[in-house]
């Protein structure tokens, strides 16, 4: 009956050039419940929620709220009506701090005057009752994405709304901030609140959603109830075909040193103290070394001074035996670092330019590219054309498509794919499979394996304990600043890693100490 159902969008039907994103899609949210949203990238989940949060308008179709058709033309029209987003790219401004972006577009006043501080007491009462941690004072952009994703769940929540949509929220959240975040949805849940969950990981949708529905290519699949349909079925419904779960690989059997890194120290944005201290290691050509932790100890600010996007304030990099702690970003590219970034958006794609453009970034200087300073244009698209079939870059227009236009999905395997592409002799990998579904996941994981065997040295940063335990062949864990563990893959558990990334255990001592391993 309609109204058992907070939510009902019937017959959705969103087009866009070259494309229908949703094609007679409808979904039915009832109250109270966590209902989960599944399908490929590309399928088409977040312009359904970005049509149901007023972003878009469909051409046809209907949203009714507790049995009420609604009309809903923009965010604000959805605010009203008790609907929430957290989208899967933030829409925060870099420069304003935690607490003014929260409160932006309800800011409470008195007489035209500001109350601050009743925003902040409220902000505070929130963090601590749902434990989402957060300097309120603390300016976005230097903050992690951790602390961003937080961020918007808070504003959410000071508004108060009732429908909450995630938009890939555990993308960039550690494995015990995701357990957190599990928490505070089914607290959610049990106070009330009806959450639409989108994620491409099985797993947290077994653990947590109520139902789920299943899309493919813009089309509806099914919902089903989550208890009683396994991973297996659900990847199946989502991808059209059975998935490898795990990376097949050999033993790695490392060669020379391609990056050696040594007493290297980078300064921190947010605080007086360095962000990265004294580190050393070294990665060979032919093996994986993954750098895991907890986000914000580090690893971001040790990947922006290897591949040059911030200095180093002491030590030493050298790439393939030459020292490159001073040189530009074009030259540590020609000696043969690629690098995908952990922000697609800020690092990896210019928005506004062609999939083609974005393909051919780090190279379009080379003569296969350009005549006399004139870009072969042809060259250009023929080779983009090449990458995005190889990879499944699903885009409306292919390579005409504005990076800006496609799933943050595609965004990513565009950018894998012109990273790989290069044959580097050093590939630097944060986040490679943030925001992918199982299929592409699988895909990635096998590219990455095919560099090292082909000789590639890989450096990993990654913030999923299963893709660190699945493609690591090494693992150094990070915990404020400094390297305080080092094992080989086979020789850890996931249990034994977490100690280490919360700085419960070291085996790398503090100057002057001994380690927890030989007192």
């Amino acid at each position: 009956m309609a109204q058992d159902y907070i939510i009902e969008m019937l017959h959705i039907t969103k087009e866009f050039p070259g494309i229908i994103a949703n094609d007679d899609i409808t979904l039915q949210l009832k109250k109270g419940e966590i209902h989960a949203l599944l399908g490929e990238n590309g399928a088409g989940k977040s312009t359904l929620m970005s049509v149901l949060f007023g972003l878009y308008q469909p051409e046809i179709g209907e949203i009714h709220k507790n049995g009420e058709l609604v009309k809903i033309n923009n965010p604000n029209d959805a605010n009203n009506l008790g609907i929430g987003m957290v989208h899967q790219h933030f829409k925060l401004v870099e420069i304003f701090s935690v607490i003014e972006n929260i409160m932006l577009g309800v800011e409470p006043n008195k007489y035209g005057f500001l109350m601050k501080k009743q925003a902040r007491d409220k902000i505070v009462k929130l963090s601590e009752q749902y434990g989402l941690k957060v300097d309120p004072d603390a300016i976005i952009e230097d903050i992690t994405v951790g602390m961003q994703q937080r961020v918007e769940i808070l504003k959410m929540l000071y508004r108060d709304n009732e429908i909450l949509i995630f938009d890939e929220p555990t993308a960039s959240l550690t494995p015990q901030e995701i357990n957190e975040l599990m928490k505070i949805m089914k607290k959610l849940a049990n106070e009330g609140k009806s959450i639409l969950f989108i994620t491409h990981k099985l797993n947290e949708i077994k653990a947590i959603s109520d139902r789920c529905t299943v899309l493919r290519k813009g089309k509806y699949i099914g919902t089903v109830n989550t208890s009683e349909t396994s991973i297996e079925e659900l990847s199946e419904m989502m991808v059209g075909r059975k998935v490898e779960f795990t990376v097949k690989k050999e033993k790695s059997n490392p060669k020379d040193v391609v990056l050696n890194i040594n007493n290297l120290s980078v300064p921190s944005k947010i605080h007086k103290n360095n962000a990265v201290k004294e580190v050393s290691f070294s990665v060979r050509a032919g093996e994986i070394v993954c750098i895991a932790g907890i986000d914000g100890n580090g690893q971001s600010e040790l990947v922006y001074a290897i591949t040059g996007l911030e200095k180093n304030n002491g030590g030493d990099i050298e790439l393939c035996g030459k020292n490159i702690s001073n040189s530009s970003i074009r030259t540590r590219s020609k000696l043969g670092m690629s690098h995908i970034p952990e922000d697609r958006h800020k690092f990896g794609l210019v928005l506004d330019y062609s999939l083609a453009e974005n393909m051919v970034l780090q190279r379009y200087w080379q003569p296969k590219f350009q005549k006399n300073g004139f870009l072969k244009k042809s060259v250009i698209t023929e080779y983009s054309d090449k990458l995005i079939e190889q990879y499944d870059v699903r885009s409306g227009q292919g390579s005409k498509t504005t990076a800006r236009s496609m799933s943050g999905g595609n965004q990513q395997k565009a950018i894998v794919a012109r990273e790989i592409d290069r044959d580097p002799e050093l590939l630097v990998v944060v986040q490679p499979t943030r925001g992918l579904d199982v299929g592409a996941i699988e895909y990635i994981h096998k590219q990455i394996v095919a560099e090292r065997d082909a000789g590639a040295a890989v450096l990993l940063v990654s913030l999923e304990l299963d893709e660190v335990m699945n493609l690591s062949d090494r693992i150094l864990v990070m915990y404020e600043g400094e390297i305080v563990g080092e094992f080989e893959v086979d020789k850890v558990d996931e249990k034994e890693l977490g100690l280490y990334m919360s700085g419960a255990k070291r085996n790398k001592p503090k100057r002057g100490e001994q380690s927890d391993e030989i007192k």
